[in-house]
């Protein structure tokens, strides 16, 4: 006869749970790295399909209008220019939701992320209008729309602060993930890894389907990661969990 687990190993949380879990932050680390899944995929869509200009990682626009300052060929000032403008409109956005759910993680994730998917349905509903090619105008609209709901993204992250994952910048998290080999935390350090598995595999998958399918597909699959992240987020901050009123940035 097998021994019987005692009620401590019962509960005690699995080697998975605690890759992407946290006891400060619940869920929100696999939260998060959908949503940086997510970001690869619309950094993808936005690089292959508008062309030469990030929807997420505002660093690499401003090199891109650094390159088109100094006539680079082949870069614009208008495509990283307007989107770096929107995503700054978007993190004041997200810091209007701050100033609002700040104190409440769950609800602040969870709002943030109905805007972000309502945003994105209009991006949709612009590329499905607009057709094939996609006029310049619409691009610069999509671009627009998309920076936006990234620049909430982003703002929104900050606060949840969450050290492992931050869905956008990889830099500190691949320094992290050297620090904590040394020090030989795994789990910190796998945690880190899977985000950066996260978003690789999120923007070869945005570049199989625009180099394939268009960007529209691109747009629809970014959207349904969006709202499996939103309903995600509702379900956890069903019953007022712990986690939810954890320590966070200002």
């Amino acid at each position: 006869m097998m021994p019987r687990k005692t009620d401590a190993e019962s509960t005690r949380p699995s080697r998975a749970h605690n890759y992407l879990a946290h006891p400060a932050h619940g869920p929100l680390p696999a939260l998060l790295l959908v949503l940086t899944f997510s970001t690869g995929l619309i950094d993808a869509i936005s690089i292959l399909g508008p062309g030469r200009v990030f929807i997420a990682n505002m660093t690499g626009n401003v090199v891109f209008i650094g390159f088109a300052l100094a006539k680079a060929p082949g870069f614009s000032l208008w495509g990283p220019s307007v989107a770096l403008v929107c995503f700054l409109v978007g993190a004041s956005v997200g810091g209007v939701a701050i100033s609002r759910y700040g104190e409440h993680r769950d609800r602040l994730l969870r709002n943030a992320l109905a805007v972000q998917l309502a945003l994105f349905v209009v991006a949709l509903a612009i590329s499905l209008a607009a057709g094939t090619p996609l006029p310049i105008a619409h691009k610069l609209l999509i671009l627009a729309v998309g920076s936006i709901a990234l620049g909430i993204q982003n703002a929104v992250v900050r606060r949840l602060a969450v050290p492992d994952v931050t869905t956008t910048l990889l830099t500190m998290t691949l320094t992290g993930m050297g620090v904590d080999l040394r020090k030989r935390d795994l789990v910190t350090a796998t945690r880190r890894l899977l985000a950066v598995l996260a978003m690789l595999i999120g923007a070869e998958i945005g570049a199989i389907l625009v180099l394939n399918l268009g960007v529209t597909a691109g747009m629809v699959v970014a959207t349904i990661v969006l709202a499996v992240a939103m309903v995600g987020a509702t379900l956890a901050a069903r019953g007022a969990p712990n986690w939810a009123t954890g320590t966070a940035l200002s």
